[in-house]
């Protein structure tokens, strides 16, 4: 493909942040990976992207949030993905990506990742490639195991790493109050405490391969957020729990304030309210955040990865 620099056409794309409303891990393997069982939620935190023709890539990010923290490098993962489509398409010019991010930095959402996925779809239409969605995922599961997720959208069952991605029915709408902490958690620290905490059992029987729990997907086809309550569990949370213990407090907080469940999202340290609607969500952030915890309201599930008009 030919180099343009001088075109000036400017993409937009924007792609959801994500709750794991369900996680189990399965025993580390040889290579210090683990499979997992998630089953996915796309909420309404946004990550924005525009891509455009540069003579050589370039990157700059601002938010609603705290981005001090991001990478303005070739390690960026949305720079890795828009590089990627552009070597799959023979381009050789430069990309420029201007991020805007609405989703937590560090929270175990997946900002990083929704980034990389609206990167991959923004430089697909920038460069006319065509690529389906299905390649944009294909990519994406080079990344990094959120990012096939954050192009889906919805809501989905990921085994695996993760990226093995089946399409969930999720009927009518759940509320959710998010409660971020101003330090994060590594991903990699809390699956070695996941390993070191496990060590410390005596006896525990070996488990089979990850599988979502049928309860979670019947709550989240029926659309009962009671239900889902019951039965939302992430097997990270000890091991988030045990590196920041204040998230207990955390989610003792939402409790005492009408949430229906509580949970640390994915590695954390982002605590998870489900609360029964809008107005119960609004309720729940204002309690909150008269104890002084950030929070943010959204609601799922939403579409993933597309381009804004």
């Amino acid at each position: 493909m030919r180099e343009c620099p001088g075109d000036l056409r400017r993409v937009h794309a924007r792609a959801p942040g994500k709750i794991n409303v369900f996680f189990e891990v399965g025993d580390v393997q040889a290579d210090g990976y683990h499979d997992v069982a998630s089953v996915y939620q796309a909420v309404s935190l946004y990550e924005d992207v525009w891509a455009s023709r540069a003579d050589s890539d370039a990157i700059t990010v601002d938010g609603d949030v705290d981005v001090s923290g991001v990478p303005l490098d070739a390690s960026n993962l949305a720079v890795r993905a828009a590089r990627l489509v552009a070597d799959r398409l023979g381009y050789t010019g430069g990309i420029r990506l201007e991020i805007h991010k609405g989703v937590p930095v560090a929270g175990g959402m997946g900002g990083g990742s929704a980034d990389a996925a609206a990167a991959l779809v923004a430089v697909n239409e920038l460069l006319e490639g065509r690529l389906t969605p299905l390649e944009l995922q294909g990519l994406g599961a080079r990344l990094g195991a959120d990012v096939p997720f954050a192009v889906l959208g919805g809501t989905a069952v990921g085994t695996g790493r993760g990226d093995e991605l089946a399409t969930a029915l999720a009927r009518g709408r759940f509320d959710w109050v998010l409660a971020t902490r101003s330090e994060g958690l590594s991903t990699q620290a809390v699956y070695a405490e996941l390993d070191r905490l496990r060590a410390g059992v005596d006896i525990r029987p070996r488990r089979g391969a990850p599988q979502a729990d049928p309860g979670v997907l019947q709550a989240l086809r029926a659309g009962s957020a009671g239900a889902l309550a019951e039965v939302a569990r992430n097997d990270l949370q000890r091991a988030a729990c045990s590196l920041a213990p204040d998230l207990v407090d955390v989610m003792g907080e939402g409790d005492a304030h009408g949430a229906l469940t509580a949970f640390v999202s994915g590695s954390g340290p982002t605590v998870a309210f489900l609360a029964d609607g809008a107005e119960a969500a609004d309720a729940l952030a204002r309690s909150l955040r008269g104890l002084g915890r950030e929070t943010f309201v959204a609601h799922g599930p939403v579409p993933g990865a597309r381009i804004v008009p």
